[in-house]
C-alpha cells in the first residue's frame, strides 16, 4: 500500500468518527446548528478525499448525504431520527470500503450498485416515497415487501458482500453488515426487526458472515426470521482496523532531535574521559559527572519516546455513544452517555487494549444496572438514565471509570447465585462483607441474569474485565450503592513500554517481579506456616495466604531451610499469593523484551531485560505463575 492511501485512510477513520460523533450528539439536540455544521463538513471532507483518490462509489455516496445535510442546514428538511440513522448507514458503508482498501489498497471494484442504493435513498426526501411499495422486478417471493428499492439494494448488498467472505474473515465487516442492514430497516420504521439484528451485531462471539446472510436474507422474502442466533458463540465487538498509524506533534519530534544532539555531546565527553584514563589520568570524578548528564539525558530520552507513543482516550471513547445508542433501540431503556476526561493521554496500547473491557461494563450497566422507565419514575429518578465515562490521570497512572444511576447490584441475588454455583459455602458466605460478596462477580462464569440475551446472561463479563485490565498491568475496583447505582474503574500504566519490577533471588537465579502486582514484603517464621493438604499457607493479619516457594515453582530442587522466611506477597486475579524468595534485590525500571525464539511463549514468563553487570533478568508473569 503507498503512502498516499495510508494518509487517506488514517484521515478518513477520523472523518468517520467526528461524523458519528456530531450525528449522535445533533439526535439529542436537533436545534444544534454547531453540530450539524460539524456533520456537514465532516461529509464535505470525506467526499473531497474520495474524489482525490478516484474512489467515485465513495464520493457519490457521501455526495447523496451531504446534499440531505445541507438541505437540513437551509431548514428545507428537519435534522430527523430518520435522516441521522441515514446518515449512519452511509458512515458504516464507508468503514467496509475503508476496511476493503486497507486489505487490498485499492478502491473496491464493486462498490458502485450499493453506492448507488445509498444515494437514491437519500434522494426520497418525501415521506409519501419513503413508504412506497416495491416496483414488480424488486419483488421477491410471494408475500411481496415494504422495502423500498434503495433499502432493498442496500440489503442485497450486503447479502452479496457477506457470501463473498471466508468464515475467519474480519469482524468488523460482518458486524458492519449488520449494522447497515439495521439502519435500513429503523430508518422505513421496521424498528423490532432492526433491533434483532442490531442485538446479533453486539454479541460476544464472532458471528460467522453465514450466520450474518441467514439473518438478514429472510429479511428480503417478506419475513424476519433470525436463525442460530443462539448457535453463535457470544457477542463480538466492532475491532479496530488493522495497522493504523500515529501522528505525532512536530514539538514531541524536535525534542527528540534536540535530546539526540546533547546524547552526542555526552558520548563525546566519555571518549575524551577514556582517552584521559589511557593517558594513566585519574578520571573517577570526571566518570561519576558524565554518567549523571548521561542519566538524567537518558531518562528525558524515555519520556521524549513514550511522549510519541500516548493517545488521548478520545480515540477510544468516542466509539461508544454509537453504541450505547444501539443498546438503548434494543433493549428500549433510555440513556444518554456523558464522557469527561477525553483529552486524558496513555500508552497507544492502552488505548488500543481498553475498548472490550469497557464494553463489557456499558453493557452490564446498560443490562443489568439500569432499571426500566417506569422503575425508575417509581423510585423518583428521570425515566432517561445516565452513564458516565470519565478519565483522568493520576501520576504515574491513568484512571478510567464508568458509572452509572441505576439500582445497583442486588446483594442478596449475588450472595444467592454464588450458593447455587458453589463458589462459597454457607458458612464462608456468612462470613463476607457486603464489599466481599460483590467481588465475587468477577468470578469466572458469574451472572445473576435470569434468562440468557444476546447482550448478557452467559457469564462472560467482569471476569473477562479483570483478566483484560490486569493483562494491561492495571487493576478493577468495584463501588455499588443499592438504588443509586454502580461505578467500575481501572487504574491503569501510563505506559507499557517502561516496567517497574522488584528483583529477588530464588535457587540462585535472580527475577524479576512486577512492582504494581507487589502488596508488599514481609518476613514469616516458619512455625507459622500450615500445611493445607499438600500446600502451605500462612496467615497475615487474619487472611489465610497461600504460600508458594518460588525456586520450586520455577523447577528448582530446595533442601530443608531454617530460619524466617522472606514472602513477597502479591496480588494475582483478585486473589493474593506469598511467594518464598532466598533475597530481596532492588528496584529497576525496565524495557522488556518478549520471549523469542525456541523459548518464545514460555509460560509464567512477561518479558526479559539486562541487568548492569550483563545478566538476563527474566521478569516473571504472576497471573499465569500462579495458575
Amino acid at each position: 500500500m503507498n503512502e498516499f492511501i495510508e494518509q487517506f485512510l488514517i484521515e478518513c477513520h477520523e472523518l468517520v468518527e467526528q461524523a458519528t460523533h456530531d450525528l449522535l450528539a445533533l439526535e439529542e439536540r436537533p436545534d444544534d446548528r454547531e453540530r450539524l455544521d460539524g456533520a456537514f463538513r465532516a461529509f464535505h471532507t470525506l467526499k473531497g478525499a474520495a474524489g482525490i483518490v478516484e474512489f467515485e462509489a465513495m464520493e457519490t455516496a457521501l455526495h447523496a448525504a451531504e446534499e440531505v445535510l445541507s438541505s437540513a442546514r437551509s431548514g428545507k428538511v428537519a435534522a430527523t431520527p430518520v435522516l441521522i440513522s441515514d446518515c449512519l448507514t452511509c458512515l458504516d458503508q464507508v468503514v467496509q470500503w475503508l476496511d476493503a482498501m486497507e486489505i487490498t489498497g485499492e478502491p473496491p471494484a464493486d462498490a458502485g450498485p450499493v453506492a448507488e442504493a445509498i444515494a437514491k435513498r437519500f434522494g426520497q426526501t418525501d415521506p409519501t416515497l419513503r413508504d412506497q411499495e416495491l416496483p414488480a422486478e424488486a419483488e421477491i417471493g410471494a408475500h411481496g415487501d415494504d422495502l423500498r428499492p434503495a433499502a432493498f439494494q442496500i440489503l442485497r448488498e450486503q447479502i452479496a458482500l457477506l457470501e463473498g467472505a471466508e468464515v475467519d474473515a474480519p469482524a468488523g465487516r460482518t458486524v458492519s453488515a449488520l449494522r447497515v442492514a439495521a439502519n435500513v430497516l429503523r430508518s422505513i420504521g421496521r424498528g423490532d426487526e432492526a433491533g434483532q439484528l442490531d442485538h446479533l451485531a453486539l454479541r460476544e462471539g464472532v458471528p460467522d458472515p453465514g450466520l450474518a446472510v441467514a439473518a438478514i436474507r429472510p429479511l428480503l422474502e417478506g419475513r424476519l426470521a433470525i436463525a442460530g442466533t443462539e448457535a453463535a458463540g457470544g457477542p463480538r465487538e466492532p475491532t479496530e482496523p488493522a495497522g493504523r498509524g500515529v501522528r505525532v506533534d512536530v514539538e514531541r519530534i524536535d525534542a527528540l532531535v534536540y535530546l539526540a544532539g546533547e546524547l552526542g555531546v555526552a558520548k563525546n565527553a566519555l571518549a575524551h574521559a577514556a582517552s584521559q584514563a589511557r593517558d594513566g589520568a585519574d578520571v573517577a570524578g570526571l566518570l561519576k559527572d558524565q554518567y549523571a548528564v548521561l542519566d538524567r539525558l537518558v531518562a528525558e530520552l524515555q519520556l521524549a519516546v513514550l511522549q510519541i507513543r500516548v493517545l488521548p482516550l478520545r480515540q477510544v471513547f468516542q466509539r461508544f455513544p454509537r453504541l450505547v445508542r444501539e443498546m438503548v433501540l434494543s433493549l428500549g431503556k433510555p440513556a444518554h452517555l456523558v464522557t469527561e476526561g477525553e483529552g486524558t493521554e496513555a500508552d497507544k496500547a492502552i488505548v488500543d487494549n481498553l475498548f472490550e473491557p469497557l464494553l463489557h461494563v456499558i453493557r452490564n450497566a446498560m443490562d443489568h444496572g439500569i432499571e426500566r422507565p417506569e422503575d425508575r419514575l417509581a423510585a423518583g429518578k428521570p425515566p432517561s438514565a445516565t452513564i458516565r465515562l470519565t478519565a483522568k490521570r493520576d501520576g504515574e497512572h491513568v484512571s478510567v471509570a464508568v458509572s452509572d444511576d441505576g439500582g445497583g447490584i442486588d446483594i442478596e441475588s449475588v450472595r444467592r447465585v454464588a450458593l447455587h454455583r458453589g463458589l462459597v459455602d454457607i458458612e464462608s458466605l456468612a462470613a463476607l462483607s457486603d464489599a466481599e460478596v460483590t467481588e465475587l462477580i468477577f468470578a469466572p462464569g458469574f451472572s445473576t441474569a435470569g434468562t440468557v440475551t444476546n447482550l448478557s446472561g452467559r457469564g462472560v463479563g467482569m471476569d473477562a474485565v479483570r483478566t483484560a485490565i490486569e493483562r494491561l498491568g492495571g487493576r478493577v475496583a468495584l463501588d455499588s450503592r443499592a438504588g443509586q447505582g454502580t461505578t467500575v474503574s481501572f487504574l491503569l500504566p501510563f505506559t507499557l513500554l517502561i516496567s517497574r519490577v522488584m528483583t529477588v533471588e530464588a535457587g540462585g537465579q535472580v527475577f524479576g517481579i512486577p512492582l504494581e502486582a507487589i502488596v508488599e514484603t514481609v518476613r514469616v517464621p516458619r512455625k507459622a506456616f500450615s500445611r493445607i493438604g499438600a500446600a502451605q499457607a500462612f496467615v497475615l493479619r487474619d487472611r489465610t495466604v497461600p504460600l508458594v516457594d518460588l525456586a520450586l515453582a520455577l523447577g528448582e530442587a530446595r533442601g530443608p531451610r531454617q530460619g524466617d522466611a522472606n514472602i513477597v506477597v502479591a496480588s494475582a486475579g483478585g486473589h493474593l499469593a506469598g511467594l518464598e524468595v532466598d533475597r530481596l534485590g532492588e528496584r529497576l525500571d525496565v524495557m522488556l523484551k518478549p520471549m523469542e525464539g525456541l523459548l518464545s511463549g514460555t509460560p509464567g514468563v512477561a518479558g526479559t531485560t539486562l541487568l548492569g553487570d550483563g545478566r538476563v533478568l527474566i521478569v516473571l508473569d504472576l497471573a499465569e505463575l500462579l495458575q
